[in-house]
């Protein structure tokens, strides 16, 4: 792994692949996810009566950058509550008293879907300034929790500047483990033909910087979107920077 210490010490172009997540590091979606799963964990716990709420320290460290079931049992787990698994196709409206694990991740889905559809999508500046100041001859891939990379991707008008998209759908079909677990990375350079040594992971989630460290890739850069440089940095992260223009 190359050992960054500094912004001018990261030299993208001594990297064959660049490995993009989607959600906070191409595109400011991940906001639209956290209000989704606020509204949806805050009317849930509501409902059953628990008192401790759901905040913003729940999202960073029980959500964010995990698959979407993943997350929904994991932050279920933080308050001691368990619910039935239940079935992909599972409704998010189900009754009150009758929710499943997949039925609370595909209403958080239908939320987000709404968001971004009243909302449009607008990548940020600082990272199409920096896909657009990477060599002609880099390799470009998405390594995205979300099953709706795609759709976001062609909201962004930035769908044909990556040569291949591993997201939630993939990982499913895959049979891949999310994030934290390296597979999703490992499985995007592959499709790359590169050597995760020579592919660098750009990461907003402290799970997804863990995972480009477990991975043994070429260097891990954390963009500090709220989970905290100090976290990122001890999840692997060689390099924390606020917006990737700070590389560019």
């Amino acid at each position: 792994m190359i050992r960054v210490t500094d912004e001018a010490a990261f030299r993208p172009h001594d990297l064959t692949a660049h490995l993009f997540d989607l959600d906070g590091v191409i595109t400011p979606t991940a906001e639209a996810h956290m209000r989704a799963w606020s509204r949806m964990f805050s009317e849930f716990l509501a409902q059953r009566g628990v008192q401790e709420p759901y905040t913003d320290e729940d999202y960073f460290a029980h959500v964010d950058g995990r698959p979407r079931y993943d997350g929904v049992r994991t932050f279920l787990t933080s308050r001691d509550l368990e619910l039935p698994e239940g079935a992909e196709e599972d409704p998010g409206d189900q009754p009150v008293g009758e929710e499943t694990v997949r039925g609370l991740g595909n209403r958080k889905n239908d939320l987000v879907l709404a968001l971004i559809r009243d909302e449009g999508v607008t990548p940020y500046p600082g990272s199409i300034a920096y896909l657009d100041a990477l060599p002609e001859q880099a390799r470009l891939a998405i390594v995205s929790s979300s099953r709706n990379a795609e759709e976001v991707l062609r909201g962004a008008g930035l769908l044909d500047r990556f040569e291949h998209i591993v997201d939630g759908n993939v990982a499913a079909r895959e049979g891949l483990p999310g994030k934290p677990a390296p597979d999703t990375f490992v499985h995007a350079a592959r499709l790359l033909g590169v050597d995760p040594a020579d592919a660098v992971v750009y990461e907003d989630a402290v799970s997804g910087v863990a995972a480009g460290a477990e991975g043994s890739f070429g260097a891990v850069i954390g963009v500090d979107r709220g989970a905290g440089a100090a976290e990122l940095t001890a999840a692997g992260a060689t390099l924390v920077v606020k917006d990737l223009e700070e590389i560019a």
